[in-house]
């Protein structure tokens, strides 16, 4: 099963894709204000693409816990004109992280591909006719309340089965709304209404999520499950936990990362890939001297193919 974004083909379980996060606000969890202008937006996405993303998630909504909902009008002032500058510089598909089918419309009109429901459609009861309208694709995560109540909502009898549960209804209402399930992209919700137990448990059984047969997100970046493991409070002392997280739900089945670094989590999925999926990726160019250059280092060690394939990528999408 795969799908074709823009000029992009998504060939699940060949390997794994890595979905970089632009957050466009002053108060996300890890790096609120560090990219809420045009400017800083677009210097992080460019320093993204150098490094191997395959898709841009902007937002332009906090979502962490406890966090306070924003205007449409608020949320398109922030996420509107980093789009359009980005699709201007780029191909590379765009996905539009909102909960609002409004802005989800307007984003799409200026460049976005892809939504990224965190709410799983429940929050905006448009979103759906909305998305099947679009005729794009649509990630499914799951919650319970809002960002302001999740964390006060963590009571399960089984934290998988009822995730999975969630999930399997709103993707049955995707697809009575028209929406192809060939387009529906599933995300169990790491840190959304989950104790830091249930994080981990919903983790070490991150395979049973198969039964949906979608491909499947995954977000486990700097979040706080790992804060009591690794003792560290700042989330961006996180990321070497973050890239051992990536590499389990990667054993486990997980077909995009969602992450905040890119470059440290493209060589962990390259690797992992190697080991999980038998899979090593190599780029070839339609400029020669590149090809020629594949060419030569045909044969060679795959620590050798890997560093050039990495150096012949930046070469190309810079």
């Amino acid at each position: 099963m795969n799908l074709k974004i823009r000029d992009r083909i998504f060939d699940w379980g060949k390997r794994t894709y890595i979905m970089g996060i632009l957050n466009v606000t002053p108060d996300s969890f890890s790096d609120g204000g560090e990219f809420n202008s045009v400017e800083k937006a677009l210097s992080q996405a460019r320093d993204m693409l150098n490094n191997g993303v395959d898709i841009i998630d902007i937002g332009g909504e906090s979502t962490r816990p406890h966090a306070a909902a924003v205007s449409v009008e608020e949320e398109l002032e922030r996420v509107i004109p980093v789009i359009t500058k980005l699709r201007q510089e780029s191909s590379i598909p765009i996905s539009i992280d909102t909960t609002k089918a409004i802005v989800a419309q307007k984003a799409i009109a200026a460049g976005a591909n892809i939504v990224n429901d965190i709410s799983g459609a429940t929050f905006d009861e448009e979103m759906l006719n909305t998305v099947e309208q679009l005729d794009i694709p649509l990630i499914l995560m799951h919650i319970r309340g809002n960002p302001k109540t999740m964390q006060s909502m963590t009571d399960y009898d089984d934290v998988v089965t009822e995730v999975i549960e969630f999930l399997e209804a709103q993707v049955n209402k995707a697809i009575a709304c028209g929406i192809s399930k060939s387009r529906i992209i599933v995300d169990p919700g790491i840190g959304f209404a989950k104790t830091a137990n249930q994080s981990l448990e919903l983790l070490q059984r991150l395979d049973e999520l198969k039964v949906l047969n979608l491909p499947m997100l995954v977000g486990v970046s700097r979040k706080s499950f790992m804060r009591p493991i690794l003792n560290k409070d700042k989330a961006k002392d996180r990321v070497w936990g973050t890239a051992a997280a990536c590499y389990g739900v990667i054993a486990r089945g997980a077909d995009i990362l969602r992450v905040h670094d890119v470059a440290q989590i493209y060589d962990v999925c390259r690797v992992a890939d190697a080991i999980e999926r038998n899979f090593i990726r190599e780029y070839t160019s339609t400029c020669e001297p590149l090809t020629k250059l594949v060419q030569t280092y045909k044969g060679t060690t795959i620590n050798e193919r890997s560093r050039l394939s990495k150096y012949c990528f930046s070469l190309c999408v810079s």
